[in-house]
């Protein structure tokens, strides 16, 4: 034990001190600046963390409690305020006060004197848990944890008898472990650091998950109210092994800088060009649209500066600033009008001239990539069904082997380099202009290369090995963004998008138990060495989980294994057994629940909803083969909210056969009521 405190000059002159002396010496401060203080003796329990701490010191390995000392000062309207100056901490939980006095003398443990005697006297001090509930950090004991292996290893082999060929996902969401406060982590889908700490995910997952793979950074979804769409983050990667992309040093991320130029832009398209075989002179520079910047420049009020023009939304104003700083005469990139056909027997890159009225390209005022703002109404005019547009492979179809990546970019002769295109002339249609385009443009000192929409997975794993290849000889990292590659069952990805308040991580399908269990571990674990976690406060101090989507994904390894869609039958089984057992629709359900909540049941949507359950019910026999696109015919507009969204919906099959989206088809359902868990501690 401690002796007694000594004077707060000497715990200054020593430097140093027990936990009494620095408390005294902080009592003695805040009295000197007139705030009223006392010393406090008790307790200090201090449990070790479920999770420790990326940064910091990582706390207390094990369980413990010491007496400890420290101080409260009174603050008007708050009260006595505890603080404990040996920690450097406000007083908490674990402060477990014994006694509070105006002099460390009066608030000793023992005091008095003894005469000399042959005692030892010794004390002991432990803490030890009574029950351990479970909580957001800690859902499981290791015991559980075994027990829930054992029993997924045993469904698996269930699945696997039965020839269910089921997989599973899900989309867990994060937070920020150190800023929750700010808007982008409680109620705004974008912010400033979004973007940039899922690129540090993204690439962390990509190093473990998909390695050969390429890394697109694309245009995620649009909400009405939204300037913007959000932003999208994939990982590419081929199930055969084969690399998609070589070289991950070459992939350029928002953490890195470079100073490359439209000029350099340029160079890059050309290069590029020659490498698919088509003309370079067919690109062509792309430029703001000076008329609608001028005319904007007038609107502004004479008392102000273009680049300070004062304007209420930060959008405008950050562009009218970016466009003039420029320059209005200015190339922001090339463009580079581009298409695949099959010509000769084999599949090749053409290219064509465009003629535009305006002469050059002028782009339409945004902010968005310069390959999501060409003006397409100013390309010649040709009838819908005149012009011939290759339909996109059937996601049903029995799919072809993908060619290995030593036979892509490699061209097939000279022939078809360039559409012969006349200049254009009034009244006549012009069915054969290439209507698709890449660019090229740098942002922030990097380029970016849009890819333009393909048909086929093979021709986009071409288009991107050339994008390597020609980086790689610029010695220059570059940014993918653009279209995605079209479905084919030999590519797999993840991606990572922003929600309202969270991060959303959608993982890649598992085939085993034991597969979802060490990908989900490891997401949470690379998530946190980026200053991300899955569960926060809440102004009542209960600790919750993120509030974000979470749902868990089901299906199958192709659209056509998918088990929602040989068995509608399951489905049914599915919704019935849950609309008859009320409490698993809440048992992992988030905090809100109901009509309005991310899962209502089918009796909290239309008053109708169970009348019609009832007629598509009995159009649905077990184990009988039915067409696949019978269940998505039977239920996509009964499984809905009251709005007849059929995202939100305790069970979703809005990506089950859609053609509307590149998931659109997947044959999958999701359960937002079965939400993801936190972490398994």
């Amino acid at each position: 034990m401690s002796p007694a405190s000594g004077r707060p000059e000497e715990t200054l002159a020593n430097g140093r001190g027990s936990c009494r002396d620095t408390a005294w010496l902080l009592v003695q401060t805040l009295r000197q600046l007139g705030f009223a203080a006392r010393f406090c003796s008790g307790y200090l329990i201090q449990l070790a963390a479920d999770i420790k701490p990326v940064d910091g010191p990582a706390g207390p390995q094990a369980d413990f409690t010491d007496l400890h000392a420290w101080c409260e000062v009174y603050v008007p309207g708050a009260g006595w305020v505890g603080l404990d100056p040996t920690s450097g901490l406000f007083a908490g939980e674990g402060h477990i006060q014994l006694a509070a006095t105006p002099d460390p003398v009066s608030a000793a443990p023992i005091t008095g004197l003894v005469e000399k005697a042959a005692t030892e006297f010794t004390f002991e001090m432990k803490v030890a848990r009574l029950a351990e509930t479970p909580r957001v950090t800690r859902p499981y004991t290791e015991p559980q944890w075994r027990a829930i292996n054992r029993m997924g290893a045993l469904v698996d082999r269930a699945l696997e008898a039965g020839a269910v060929r089921l997989t599973m996902g899900g989309e867990p969401s994060f937070v920020s472990a150190t800023d929750r406060d700010a808007p982008e982590w409680k109620t705004e889908a974008l912010g400033p650091a979004k973007r940039r700490i899922a690129g540090r995910l993204l690439r962390r997952l990509h190093a473990l998950w998909s390695p050969g793979g390429a890394l697109q950074y694309t245009q995620g979804k649009w909400y009405p109210g939204e300037q913007l769409p959000r932003w999208a983050l994939y990982a590419h990667w081929r199930n055969d092994g084969e690399p998609v992309w070589r070289d991950p040093a070459l992939l350029a991320s928002d953490d890195e800088t470079d100073n490359a130029t439209a000029a350099d832009a340029r160079r890059f398209a050309l290069r590029l060009a020659e490498r698919l075989q088509v003309d370079p002179g067919c690109a062509i520079a792309a430029h703001e649209d000076i008329h609608y910047y001028l005319w904007r420049e007038q609107r502004l009020p004479a008392h102000v500066v273009v680049e300070d023009a004062k304007l209420k939304d930060p959008l405008e104003r950050a562009r009218l600033a970016r466009v003039f700083a420029q320059g209005l005469a200015a190339d922001v990139g090339t463009v580079l009008p581009l298409r695949r056909i099959e010509a000769g027997g084999a599949r090749r890159w053409q290219s064509g001239r465009w003629f535009l009225r305006s002469g050059p390209l002028f782009l339409i005022p945004g902010d968005s990539p310069i390959g999501y703002r060409l003006p397409p109404a100013s390309l010649p005019w040709a009838p819908e069904e005149a012009i011939d547009a290759e339909p996109v492979r059937d996601p049903f179809a029995e799919g072809l082997a993908l060619p290995p990546r030593r036979a892509l970019c490699r061209g097939q002769g000279l022939a078809q380099r360039v559409v012969e295109q006349r200049q254009p002339e009034p009244g006549r249609e012009e069915p054969e202009v290439v209507r698709t385009d890449l660019a090229v443009e740098p942002r922030g000192g990097m380029p970016h290369v849009f890819l333009p929409p393909v048909t086929r997975a093979e021709d986009w794993l071409d288009l991107v090995a050339a994008v390597e290849e020609t980086a790689a000889e610029a010695g220059q990292r570059v940014f993918l963004e653009g279209y995605l590659p079209p479905y084919h069952p030999g590519l797999a990805h993840f991606s990572i998008t922003p929600d309202p308040g969270v991060i959303e991580v959608n993982i890649h399908p598992a085939l085993s138990w034991g597969e979802l269990a060490g990908r989900t571990e490891t997401l949470y674990e690379e998530a946190r060495q980026v200053g991300l976690v899955a569960e926060k406060f809440n102004l009542d101090g209960r600790h919750v989980g993120t509030g974000g989507g979470n749902h868990v994904v089901l299906g199958g390894p192709t659209p056509a294994e998918s088990p929602f869609l040989r068995r509608p039958d399951l489905l049914k089984s599915l919704v019935g057994f849950r609309h008859n057992h009320p409490s698993l629709s809440y048992l992992f359900s988030g905090q809100f629940i109901g009509p309005t909540s991310q899962h209502p049941r089918v009796d909290e949507a239309r008053s109708d909803s169970l009348h019609e359950f009832e007629i598509a019910f009995r159009r649905v026999w077990a184990v009988q083969e039915t067409p696949l696109w019978l269940t998505d015919r039977l239920f996509r507009n009964l499984l809905i909210d009251v709005t007849g969204n059929t995202h939100r919906t305790e069970f979703c099959i809005d990506s089950s056969m859609t053609r509307q989206t590149r998931a659109g088809a997947a044959g999958s359902s999701s359960s937002a009521a079965s939400r993801c868990p936190p972490t398994r501690g």
